[in-house]
């Protein structure tokens, strides 16, 4: 299981943007085993987790989901919502109770429409996260399904 963290918005963002982002955030709460979202839905919102463990999983024809990440304090959880079409491309599951900071995906791309300095923050921030998860996939799915030592030359 990967475990490095992702780049989290405390480190990422200047302070005024996290602060405009932290005015709008809702706090809400998981109780273990909910499903946050589903691979293919629309994606129309993210969180800040705050305490628990989110899991991140793909769906793979005849198997049971993979399990790409675990994600923690401070992590991101979801990117989908950034780019179009706004749908979820990997599935998210509390596997502890979670609370977390929510944010409405259509008020974030309006804010940094109008800011473009709060954009490209947010841009940058949510660009680092999606290459810091599709590594996590790669690494996952050989672990998981190919020959042994098939990752190990990349």
């Amino acid at each position: 299981m990967i475990t490095t963290p992702t780049p989290s918005m405390l480190r990422a963002l200047p302070a005024e943007h996290r602060q405009r982002l932290m005015h709008m955030a809702r706090e809400v709460s998981f109780p273990e085993g909910t499903r946050l979202f589903e691979e293919g839905d629309r994606a129309d919102r993210f969180w800040i987790i705050r305490t628990g463990t989110v899991e991140l999983d793909m769906r793979v024809p005849g198997r049971r989901p993979a399990v790409i990440e675990s994600l923690r304090h401070n992590e991101l959880v979801g990117w989908s919502w950034l780019f179009t079409p706004h749908v979820w491309h990997l599935g998210a599951e509390a596997t502890t109770p979670v609370r977390a900071y929510e944010f409405d995906a259509t008020t974030v791309r309006t804010m940094c429409r109008e800011d473009p300095a709060l954009g490209n923050a947010v841009a940058q921030w949510v660009g680092d996260v999606l290459a810091h998860r599709l590594r996590s996939a790669r690494t996952r799915l050989l672990d998981l399904y190919a020959p042994y030592g098939a990752g190990s030359a990349v």
